[in-house]
């Protein structure tokens, strides 16, 4: 059993985009939706499917690669807030990834969302994940 959901979600993604599967199936839970809601809008993947079983649910993820040289969209996805050492950032201080090429996802008081909004709305929060 594993006690980090978030990073075996980040996990079966990298694994999946390294292996070259089209597409990903993880067990859902609300913040993991968030999460690929968020990827899906930054362009890392190609689309989401929710689909709702008797207990709890999974997600359906469709990996997006580059047509021309048939590489994953997703580098490299990291867990940064972990739960035996949590990462907490405030708006002044959320990293740029890769200058501005990657992602970082934040835990604000308003939700989920990626640090360049969390700097624009003002929030600070936990660092989840840096996707680039």
């Amino acid at each position: 059993m594993y006690t980090d959901p978030i990073a075996d979600y980040l996990t079966r993604v990298r694994n999946a985009a390294k292996a070259n599967h089209k597409v990903v199936e993880i067990p859902a839970s609300n913040m993991k939706k968030e999460i690929t809601k968020i990827l899906f809008d930054q362009g890392y993947i190609l689309s989401y499917k929710f689909e709702d079983n008797a207990v709890q649910g999974s997600i359906k993820i469709a990996l997006k690669y580059d047509k021309v040289t048939k590489e994953s969209v997703i580098r490299d996805i990291q867990r940064i807030s972990k739960p035996g050492l949590r990462k907490y950032s405030g708006s002044s201080t959320i990293p740029r990834i890769l200058n501005g090429l990657g992602i970082a996802i934040v835990s604000t008081s308003k939700g989920l969302m990626t640090g360049k909004l969390a700097k624009q709305l003002n929030v600070g929060g936990e660092v989840i994940c840096y996707v680039y």
